[in-house]
């Protein structure tokens, strides 16, 4: 399990806001490993100071660095070429599905969890190749290539959102829309009305879709 911080935060956030003590069963019991990644928010979209070509470059140097270095991490210290699930919640859901999705042949699937999955919320206007191929909302509906496309299909997604405060579902359904349209096979899940975009409702939700992996 390949864990992304929600905003600014390091690596350490999902201890400190508990959500690991809610998987502490599927470690404990051998079914998962869990990796949690500093973000590089604070360096790219979060920073008020930096153009967004200059956040959108070093965005697309995170996900370099993910692929290069994290992942052969993973798999040299689980002595094998393991299936990688990807999860974050907030911003951490868009990296956690973006890097799915853009590289469908490296990771197994995702739990993204109260997500917006429309890389221009956060670009204020600015559009460059290396916004497009991090939105999964511009790239997927054009998404041509076939190979990726049937390794996507056989990944586990799971798209996740409350509805309470400050939960925008209307994003999941948006990229449920768009996956539907794909012909990948995902699980959309809305949470009720008294499920907020906040710490309860992800140390909710995580252990309860792990339970649903085989």
């Amino acid at each position: 399990l390949l864990m992304f911080p929600t905003a600014a935060a390091d690596f350490l956030e999902y201890e400190r806001f508990k959500l690991i003590d809610t998987i502490g069963w599927f470690l404990g019991e051998g079914k998962i490993k869990a990796y949690s990644i500093n973000s590089i928010n604070n360096e790219s979209w979060l920073n008020n100071s930096m153009h967004p070509s200059h956040k959108a470059l070093r965005h697309q140097q995170y996900n370099r660095y993910i692929v290069e270095e994290v992942v052969p991490f993973i798999h040299n210290h689980s002595k094998g070429l393991v299936p990688i699930i990807t999860t974050g919640a907030s911003l951490g859901a868009l990296h956690a599905a973006n890097n799915f999705f853009r590289r469908p042949d490296i990771f197994s699937g995702t739990i993204a969890m109260s997500g917006s999955y429309d890389l221009k919320s956060y670009s204020k206007g600015f559009h460059d190749d290396n916004v497009y191929f991090n939105s999964p909302v511009d790239y997927l509906p054009n998404w041509g290539d076939n190979f990726m496309l049937e390794k996507m299909r056989k990944g586990k997604i799971i798209i996740a959102s409350g509805q309470g405060d400050y939960e925008d579902p209307n994003a999941s359904r948006r990229l449920s829309d768009i996956l539907h349209s794909k012909g990948v096979n995902h699980w959309l899940d809305l949470w009720g009305h008294d499920m907020k975009h906040d710490w309860p409702t992800w140390r909710q939700m995580l252990p309860y879709f792990l339970s649903k992996f085989n």
